[in-house]
């Protein structure tokens, strides 16, 4: 084999790779993972200002939410700006909370602490202390401000969170324990003073398996220290629990009355009471008084009706002397009847002309006694005493009046009401009525003698003697001895079969003797819109003769009107009638007229126009707003003129013949198609037979002016009555061209002004005699 037989080899180009770079890139790729993630997992660094720096290391304390570490403290310096906070640490925190980092966020360092409420931080003694957050709400931030101490217990937190309000503090202090039944089922959660900084507002914090215990009805206590209560009869000694002798506490419990309690709304505050007894023995009441002779702080007993309501509590006497401040402790019972209407007075004996009262004061000595007012009123607890006994409910049985007069008299509470001699019922009250005007007498009548009154019933002062003497000889009259001393109401009815009224408490006017009540007549009402210058008194006349008096004046149900209480003594059967009008008459005065000046002085009165005798009988009357139109009643000639416009007339003003009044305007209206005005008049009987179909009328107001350049001026005016109010004026021409007689209702149109030549017409026309 030769060296040409051999194969040629192959040439290749040679590789610059190499497998060893595998390890680099690798290692590359590691490092860049590593770096990115080392970044992504990086924390982020807040600065957080703490008060003090005691407790806290750099690098070691740690920041702990829900027991698991969240970040850790870097740095510590102080704070070196002009500020000096304290001192600053600079904190790394997790990437993940991130979105917890806002201005609402709080931090706060736990450190073991020892108080009479309990031990707190007892884990800081093996981990040390930490620094823990609770996430809030706000704006992205780095820079927080720690607080002093951890903060109360979130309102958000399940369970039921209250608040109290006490007089004070006492021994209470944050985490003190709420006991039920000497079980812990809550704890208290701050403290701090009221807006008004007169009460101190304590929040509470119930656990959720007893949250059901706190009903509306139910009674908080300060249960802080021991309760001791000793006397002759022995030694009694009170404590909730160790725990609240040491570090304070709250206990509550519901009364036993209180069952149906409904659930609590737990935004009204509760009341804290300073003891036990204070809870459950009663309710505290402020009352005013001005009247507390023999009333003793812890003796004086609170009776209703004869039974023991409540106890004086303490009887605090005015700087001034003139009056003192009582707390009352009440029966948990009457919780419901301390409203608005509750009424207290201090009963005491007293001897009068009307009698003995407070006689069982003499035994028990004085006393505060109260009246409980509606169920259903708002809530009170602070009253003001009235100086003596109310008058008798008007829930009491037994009829309840009001009786008005125009003088007391020697009437009092306690006076008798008599019928027929025999006693039936007392005076309750005495005051002034709304307008002041009158007297007001609260009257009750007994049970059994209230269908003695009804609408018929007539009341009159009995007091004192009534005196009648002449040639024949002196007449002494009383009712009887007790109401010659202390004075006294008598009634009769003359009708027992009369209706009673509608209202609740029945109003009668009381008269001044027997005689004035009984007298005959026929009672009316009469019902207007408005009652000035009326008064119990005032006078109903007919023609210038008083033929009844109002008697009392009330205003309507619905408040719109007043209703007058009269009596028709003289025409009763005409005035008694459908159809009859009342009015009343005022003093009038104008530049035209002045009428009614009478009662300028002698006041308004009521006038009335009887109906025909033909109408049926009726009692009540609505008033008219304005004198009636007499004219429809007069006799006479009734014509209508057609004016374009009203001028100055109106009704009353004069319409002249010759410038003698012979009639007058009536009435005044609008056209049917309003482009006139018609003026309706009336013609005396007398001078009827002076309008023919030919006679003209003209407006005679104000003043007629002539002026030229050769005749002057020239001034006319019918009369002065007529140049200030106005007036119409016609005239008749002669024999030819006089015409018929004018018709009732005939219209003749009105002139502004006359013509020379009406005013030279004279004919001769025959009056009647």
């Amino acid at each position: 084999m030769t060296m040409n037989d051999l194969p040629m080899a192959k040439v290749r180009p040679a590789s610059n790779w190499s497998a060893i770079w595998v390890l680099p890139l690798i290692a590359l790729l590691i490092g860049g993972w590593l770096g990115w993630r080392a970044y992504s997992t990086a924390g982020i660094e807040i600065q957080v200002i703490f008060e003090s720096g005691a407790g806290i290391q750099a690098g070691k304390t740690e920041v702990i939410y829900k027991g698991m570490p969240i970040g850790k403290v870097l740095t510590l310096i102080l704070d070196d700006s002009g500020e000096k906070r304290g001192v600053i640490a600079t904190i790394e925190v997790d990437k993940e909370v991130e979105p917890h980092l806002l201005t609402g966020t709080r931090f706060w360092l736990v450190k073991p602490s020892v108080s009479l409420a309990g031990i707190t931080g007892l884990d800081t003694l093996v981990s040390g202390n930490y620094i823990t957050a609770s996430p809030g709400d706000g704006e992205p931030t780095r820079v927080f401000t720690a607080l002093s101490e951890a903060p109360p217990l979130a309102d958000t937190e399940p369970g039921l969170h209250l608040t109290l309000k006490a007089e004070r503090l006492g021994s209470l202090g944050r985490d003190s324990p709420v006991f039920y039944k000497q079980i812990q089922v809550g704890r208290v959660k701050s403290y701090a003073l009221a807006k008004d900084q007169s009460t101190v507002e304590v929040k509470l914090f119930i656990e959720p398996a007893y949250a059901s215990l706190v009903r509306k009805h139910t009674r908080f206590w300060n249960a802080s220290g021991v309760s001791i209560d000793a006397d002759l009869s022995g030694f009694k000694l009170r404590s909730e629990s160790l725990a609240s002798i040491v570090a304070g506490g709250i206990a509550f419990a519901t009364p036993e009355h209180r069952g149906d309690s409904p659930p609590t709304d737990p935004s009204i505050p509760f009341r804290l009471y300073e003891d036990f007894d204070s809870a459950q023995a009663g309710i505290r009441v402020m009352v005013k008084l001005t009247d507390f002779e023999g009333l003793q702080a812890g003796r004086t007993p609170v009776l209703y009706n004869g039974i023991q309501a409540g106890t004086l509590k303490t009887l605090k006497v005015n700087d001034d002397l003139t009056g003192a401040s009582a707390e009352l402790t009440l029966d948990p019972r009457t919780e419901d009847h301390l409203v608005e209407g509750t009424e207290f007075w201090v009963v005491k004996p007293s001897i009068s002309l009307a009698g003995i009262t407070g006689l069982e004061a003499l035994v028990k000595g004085n006393y505060i006694a109260i009246r409980p007012g509606e169920k259903g009123g708002a809530a009170k607890r602070e009253f003001e005493a009235r100086p003596k006994a109310p008058p008798l409910n008007l829930d009491a049985p037994g009829l309840h009046l009001v009786l008005f007069s125009d003088n007391r008299g020697s009437l009092e509470v306690g006076s008798p009401i008599l019928y027929r001699q025999v006693r039936v019922g007392s005076v309750q009250s005495v005051q002034l009525s709304r307008n002041r005007q009158r007297v007001a007498f609260g009257v009750h009548i007994e049970p059994e003698y209230t269908s003695l009154v009804n609408s018929s019933t007539r009341f009159w002062n009995a007091s004192g003697i009534t005196l009648r003497g002449g040639l024949s000889g002196v007449e002494v009259k009383s009712e009887s001895l007790q109401t010659l001393l202390a004075g006294g109401i008598a009634f009769d009815t003359s009708d027992l079969e009369a209706p009673v009224a509608a209202r609740r408490v029945q109003r009668f006017n009381l008269y001044e003797s027997r005689e004035s009540a009984l007298q005959s007549g026929q009672a009316i009402t009469i019902r207007l819109p408005r009652g000035d210058g009326l008064s119990p008194g005032t006078a109903i006349r007919y023609k210038g003769l008083e033929v009844g008096k109002v008697e009392s004046i009330d205003l309507s149900d619905d408040l719109q009107s007043v209703i007058l209480h009269a009596r028709i003594t003289q025409a009763t059967q005409q005035i008694a009638r459908t159809g009859t009008q009342f009015w009343v008459v005022r003093p009038e005065v104008s530049l035209t007229r002045a009428a009614n000046l009478e009662t300028l002085v002698s006041g308004q009165y009521l006038e009335v126009l009887p109906a025909d005798k033909a109408a049926s009988k009726q009692t009540d009357f609505v008033a008219l707003d304005e004198p009636p139109n007499q004219a429809l009643r007069e006799l006479g000639l009734r014509l209508v003129l057609s004016a374009a416009r009203r001028n100055s007339l109106k009704p009353g003003v004069p319409v002249t013949y010759r410038e003698v009044q012979v009639g007058k305007v009536t009435n005044f209206e609008l056209g049917p198609s309003a482009d006139r005005v018609l003026i309706h008049i009336l013609i005396e009987p007398r001078y009827a037979g002076l309008v023919r179909t030919g006679s003209r009328f003209w407006n005679t107001s104000g003043i007629g002016v002539e002026a030229g350049l050769f005749k002057g001026v020239k001034v006319r005016s019918e009369s002065l009555e007529t140049l200030i109010a106005g007036g119409v004026a016609f005239a008749t021409p002669e024999l030819e061209q006089m015409g018929a007689q004018a018709r009732p209702g005939q219209t003749f149109a009105l002139f502004d002004e006359p013509q020379d030549e009406w005013l030279l017409w004279a004919p001769k026309i025959a009056l009647p005699e």
